[in-house]
C-alpha cells in the first residue's frame, strides 16, 4: 500500500492543486446497513449479550446509529431497560454487574447507553450520532439487566425483547488530501459542515504537524479567522479527537506527537465566526526521526525453522535476529528483533521473539512488533509476559521498562515518559531485581499492529551506556483468559462470520475469567445439591416394585430406566467439583428427558386399561415419537405436555367408552377415586406447577428434587390395580418355567 501511494504522489499533487484553484466542494455519499433483530437475554456473562458487527468505510464523516428495541407478546410486562455498548476495532469489554477481573488484566470498559421500553410502549427507537468515526470494524452489543435466576420454561408465554441496530453513514467521496509540505487552499462557510481533509502518516513517524498558513474572510486577509482544528477520529460514542484553537495571530500549527502509523488521519477545520465565508491555506507534514537498519536482501535464507511433532513454534536463529535488529554500536537509533507468528488454533496464535530472549540496552530502545491487524484475533485475549534474567544484568541496572501500544509505539522510555501516544493510552510493564516477572492480559485487543517498546533504566546517567539486561518475552493470543479456570468453560461464539470467545461460569463464580468468587457456592452446598437431586430419584423404587407386583413389566422397565439416567444425569449436571459423568453429558441429558416423558406416557396409557395389543402399540409408537421430539428440542415444554394431553385424551375416551357400555361411571368404585385417583392427580398437578413456575437457580436443588418426589409418589396412586386373572408376582413363574418361550406346539402351523 505504501509503494502505491508513493507512486501516485505526483499525480495526486497536481490534481489537488487544480482542485484548490477551482475550490470545488466535497461530494458526500450515503449508505445504509442493517442487521436482523435478535432476541435479548438477561445478562449473566458476555456470552448472553447480543453482538452485532459493522464495517465503517474509509472517509466516513458521520455515523448515525438507529437502535430499535421492540417488545414481543407478553403479559404484565413492566418497564424494561436495555443496555447498548459501542466500540471500534474490537468487541466491547463490558461489566454491567461489577465483577472483579482476573489479576494482571488491563480493562477499559466500553461506552454505553441505556434504552427503556415502558409497560405500555411497544417500541423504542433511539438515534446516536458519531462524528468523524474511526474506519474499520465497529461492534454493538446489547443485553437486558442481570439475570434474576428465574428458570423460564420454553414454550410458555413470556415478555421478550428484540434488538435491531441499523447504521446510516455519510461519506466524503472526494476528500481533499494533504500532501507533505504542500499548502492546500480551502473554502469554509460557517453555515455548512466543517472542512474535512486527510493526511497519510507513514511508518516510523514521530510527529505530525498541521499548519493553517493564511486565512481570509470574504476576500479580506485577517490575522485570525476564529478557526479550530480537530485531528483524529472517534472510536466510541464520545468525540475523542484532539482539539486546537487557532484564534491567535499569524500561522497556527497543531503538533501531534506519536500519530498512528501507516494510516490516514482525518483533519477537520471549523470556524467560530457566524455568517461568513472564508478561505484558508493549510499544510501538513510528518517527521520521521528514527528508522531501523534495513534488513539484507537474502534474509530469508537466515531463518531456521524447527518443528517438533507440530507443537514447537518456529525458532529464529540468533544471527538473523542480530541482523534484523541492527547493531547499536553502528549508530542504530532503535533495535527491531525478528518476530515469527504461528497460528495454532481458532482465536489462538503465538509469537516467538528471537529465541525468546532479548538483550535490552539502555540506548537505543528495543521495539518488538506483533501483527494483530485482523478481525480474526480481536475476539480473543492478548497475553504478554516479560521475565528478567538476573544473572545477565550489566552496569548500574535499575529496571527494564516496557510499554505496549496499538497502532504506534512509544519510541523512548524513561522515568518521566508516560506510556501514551497521541490517541491511545498504552499499557506499562516493568521488571527489576525484586520483581523478575510480570504479565499483562488484554481482553478483546484492538485489530491493529501492536508494538512493545523495551528499555533498560539505570541509576546513574554517566554509566548508562554500558547498562543492559536479558529478558524473555512471551506473547500469544488465546480464546479465553486461562481457559476460564476450574469453574468455567470457554465458549466460541459467532455473529454472522465473526468469531469471538467468552467464559461461561458455574458454581456461582462470575467475572470475565470466572475468577470472582464473591457469590461462589460452597463445597457443602454443592454436595447437598448433588445428594438432593440424585437420591430423590430413589423414590422411583416403590413404583417399580408396585409395577412388578401387579404384573406391569414394561412400565417397571421404563421407571427403572428413568430412575437410572435421572440419577446419573444430575450427578453429571452439577456446577462445581462434585461431578460424576458415566457417559457424555448430552447423552445423559437426552436419556433423562426421554425417560421422564416416557414414564408419564406409559402410566397414563396403562390407566386406560386397553387390550394388550393396543397398549403395546401405543407404548412403542409413543416412545419413538417422544424420542424424535426430544432430539428436535428437548427443552420445549410442549414436548412434555403434548404426549401427556394425547395420553389423557386416550384414557378419557377409553373410560367414557366403558362407562357408556356399562351404564355407570368408570372406575365404578368411589374408594378408587377418593383414595387413589384424586390424590394421584393432585400430586401430579402440584409437581407440574413446581416444575414450570417455581424453579429458580437458587432453589433448583429443592424444587427439582420435590418434582422427583411428587411424580414418583403420584405413580403409586395412579397405577391401576392388577388384572383379576393376574397373580401377584405372577411373571416370576414365567421366568422360571417354559412359559418364557413358546413351546414347539405353539410354533406349529398349517397352511390351508
Amino acid at each position: 500500500m505504501d509503494a502505491r501511494i508513493t507512486q501516485c504522489l505526483p499525480c495526486l499533487a497536481l490534481f489537488l492543486l487544480l482542485a484548490g484553484c477551482f475550490a470545488e466542494d466535497v461530494t458526500y455519499a450515503s449508505a445504509f446497513y442493517s442487521k436482523g433483530p435478535l432476541k435479548l437475554s438477561k445478562f449473566s456473562s458476555f456470552s448472553s449479550a447480543r453482538l452485532h458487527h459493522f464495517r465503517v468505510p474509509e472517509d466516513t464523516v458521520l455515523v448515525r446509529w438507529l437502535l430499535t428495541v421492540t417488545r414481543g407478546s407478553g403479559l404484565n410486562c413492566g418497564t424494561q431497560n436495555v443496555t447498548v455498548h459501542f466500540r471500534a476495532g474490537a468487541p466491547p469489554v463490558i461489566d454491567p454487574v461489577g465483577t472483579a477481573f482476573p489479576n494482571q488484566t488491563a480493562v477499559t470498559l466500553a461506552w454505553n447507553l441505556t434504552l427503556s421500553v415502558g409497560a405500555r410502549q411497544q417500541q423504542n427507537q433511539t438515534l446516536v450520532n458519531v462524528s468523524s468515526p474511526a474506519c474499520g470494524d465497529w461492534f454493538v452489543a446489547a443485553h437486558l439487566p442481570e439475570d434474576d435466576g428465574k428458570i423460564q420454561q420454553k414454550g410458555l408465554p413470556s415478555c421478550f425483547y428484540l434488538f435491531q441496530p441499523q447504521m446510516l453513514i455519510r461519506r466524503a467521496v472526494d476528500t481533499p488530501t494533504l500532501l507533505p509540505n504542500i499548502p492546500l487552499s480551502q473554502t469554509l462557510s460557517s453555515a455548512h459542515t466543517p472542512s474535512i481533509l486527510k493526511f497519510f502518516v507513514p511508518e516510523f513517524s514521530t510527529q505530525l504537524a498541521v499548519t493553517i498558513v493564511t486565512c481570509a474572510v470574504e476576500g479580506v486577509a485577517r490575522p485570525t479567522c476564529g478557526l479550530g482544528l480537530l485531528i483524529g477520529s472517534a472510536s466510541s460514542g464520545r468525540d475523542s479527537r484532539l482539539t486546537y484553537n487557532c484564534s491567535g495571530e499569524g500561522p497556527c500549527t497543531a503538533s501531534v506527537s506519536a500519530p498512528p502509523w501507516g494510516t490516514w488521519v482525518q483533519v477537520a477545520v471549523e470556524t467560530s465566526l457566524a455568517n461568513v465565508t472564508m478561505t484558508f491555506n493549510i499544510s501538513a507534514n510528518s517527521t520521521v526521526a528514527c528508522k531501523p537498519k534495513s534488513a539484507p536482501a537474502d534474509f530469508n535464507s537466515n531463518f531456521t525453522v524447527s518443528v517438533s511433532n507440530g507443537t514447537t513454534a518456529p525458532n529464529v536463529s540468533t544471527e538473523t535476529s542480530a541482523v534484523a535488529r541492527g547493531d547499536s554500536s553502528a549508530g542504530s537509533c532503535i533495535l527491531t528483533p525478528a518476530v515469527s507468528r504461528e497460528d495454532t488454533d481458532v482465536l489462538s496464535l503465538r509469537f516467538t521473539v528471537a529465541d525468546g530472549n532479548l538483550t535490552v540496552p539502555s540506548d537505543p530502545p528495543t521495539l518488538v512488533t506483533f501483527d494483530l491487524n485482523s478481525a480474526a484475533t480481536s475476539g480473543g485475549t492478548l497475553n504478554v509476559q516479560i521475565s528478567l534474567n538476573r544473572s545477565s544484568v550489566i552496569g548500574g541496572f535499575t529496571s527494564v521498562r516496557a510499554c505496549l501500544t496499538p497502532s504506534v509505539p512509544v519510541m523512548a522510555l524513561n522515568n518521566s515518559q508516560s506510556c501514551a501516544t497521541a490517541f491511545v493510552q498504552g499499557y506499562s510493564l516493568s521488571v527489576d531485581s525484586s520483581v523478575t516477572e510480570t504479565a499483562l492480559r488484554i481482553p478483546f485487543p484492538e485489530a491493529s499492529m501492536w508494538y512493545l517498546t523495551l528499555q533498560t533504566l539505570c541509576n546513574n546517567s554517566s554509566e548508562c551506556s554500558n547498562v543492559s539486561a536479558v529478558v524473555g518475552v512471551s506473547v500469544n493470543v488465546s480464546a479465553c483468559i486461562d481457559d476460564c479456570g476450574a469453574y468455567g468453560d470457554c465458549r466460541l461464539l459467532r455473529t454472522h462470520s465473526y468469531l469471538y470467545a467468552s467464559c461461561a461460569c458455574k458454581a456461582g463464580w462470575r467475572g470475565w475469567g470466572c475468577t470472582d468468587g464473591s457469590k461462589a457456592l460452597s463445597f457443602s452446598l454443592q454436595l447437598r445439591s448433588v445428594l438432593f437431586l440424585t437420591l430423590s430419584n430413589l423414590l422411583f423404587l416403590p413404583p417399580i416394585i408396585l409395577a412388578l407386583y401387579r404384573g406391569y413389566l414394561p412400565e417397571a422397565a421404563v421407571y427403572l430406566y428413568n430412575m437410572f439416567f435421572s440419577t446419573f444425569y444430575h450427578a453429571c449436571d452439577q456446577p462445581g467439583v462434585t461431578v460424576l459423568c458415566i457417559l457424555d453429558y448430552d447423552t445423559l441429558q437426552f436419556c433423562d428427558f426421554l425417560g421422564s416423558c416416557t414414564s408419564v406416557w406409559v402410566t397414563v396409557i396403562c390407566m386406560a386399561k386397553l387390550q394388550d395389543l393396543f397398549k403395546y402399540v401405543l407404548f412403542m409408537s409413543g416412545a419413538l415419537l417422544i424420542a424424535m421430539a426430544m432430539s428436535l428440542d428437548r427443552h420445549g415444554l410442549w414436548n412434555f405436555l403434548g404426549p401427556l394431553l394425547f395420553a389423557l385424551i386416550t384414557m378419557v375416551s377409553a373410560w367414557v367408552y366403558r362407562g357408556v357400555g356399562r351404564r355407570q361411571c368408570y372406575p365404578p368404585l368411589w374408594r378408587r377415586w377418593v383414595f387413589y385417583l384424586l390424590p394421584g392427580i393432585a400430586l401430579a398437578l402440584i409437581g407440574v406447577c413446581v416444575y414450570v413456575f417455581a424453579e429458580t437457580d437458587g432453589n433448583y436443588l429443592y424444587t427439582h428434587s420435590l418434582w422427583h418426589v411428587l411424580i414418583a409418589t403420584s405413580i403409586l396412586f395412579l397405577l391401576p390395580p392388577r388384572d383379576t386373572h393376574t397373580q401377584p408376582w405372577g411373571w416370576t413363574h414365567s421366568l422360571c418355567g417354559y412359559k418364557i418361550c413358546k413351546n414347539q406346539k405353539e410354533d406349529l402351523y398349517t397352511v390351508s
